[in-house]
């Protein structure tokens, strides 16, 4: 029971630094309507919940059948999926997001849409390739039926926090202010770099037995 809860407090903390609600929830805000309604902008956060959750478990169920589709080891994948958080987390300590942020061209075009909360918001803006990674790199380190379950509470809970934050967006961005929202991001940057430095590392040292 010990190391279920140590997993699944390493799990949920990972997915809530990758995830970034609060950063998330900034973006959202910019993309949508300034002049939305509390009603609307809880139905965007229920749409984008159902969606995050939904691309969880498809990852969950198929990540281990797309990897081995391309021959890809659960090593090379540690290593690879390292190097995308380290880009992610350089980016979110700089205060660009590149991952997140969508470009002018197609911030023109989403502003036309009536329905944000699938497509951009819920994917890839709060789900990107960083938890995909995550999410399949856990999945390989799965020894017992416990372990599946505490990636997917972990998973939950943050899906749980990420609708509180999105549903309050308007609030939190009020209380926070620019500033706030900003060193929340950072903070997460840090934490999501040094778990990106964690699988690079021993992604390495185990290709390293095989191929050495």
């Amino acid at each position: 029971m010990e190391n279920f809860f140590s997993a699944f407090l390493q799990q949920g903390i990972t997915f809530f630094a990758i995830m970034d609600p609060i950063g998330v929830s900034a973006i959202a805000l910019s993309l949508l309507s300034t002049n939305i309604t509390k009603d609307q902008i809880n139905k965007v956060a229920k749409k984008s919940t159902l969606t995050i959750i939904i691309a969880f478990f498809v990852v969950l169920i198929t990540g281990d059948f797309i990897l081995k589709l391309f021959g890809i080891g659960e090593h090379s994948l540690k290593v690879m999926g390292g190097i995308i958080l380290l880009l992610m987390a350089i980016s979110m300590v700089n205060g660009s997001s590149s991952d997140k942020k969508p470009t002018k061209e197609e911030d023109e075009d989403l502003q036309n849409n009536e329905d944000l909360s699938v497509i951009p918001i819920g994917i890839p803006i709060a789900f990107g390739t960083g938890l995909f990674t995550t999410i399949v790199i856990f999945k390989h380190q799965v020894e017992v039926y416990t372990d599946i379950l505490s990636i997917t509470l972990a998973f939950l809970v943050n899906a749980a926090i990420f609708y509180f934050v999105l549903k309050n967006s308007i609030y939190i961005k009020k209380f926070l202010g620019i500033t706030g929202q900003n060193i929340i991001t950072k903070l997460m940057g840090l934490i999501v770099g040094a778990i990106s430095i964690q699988f690079i590392v021993s992604g390495i040292i185990n290709l390293s037995k095989l191929y050495l």
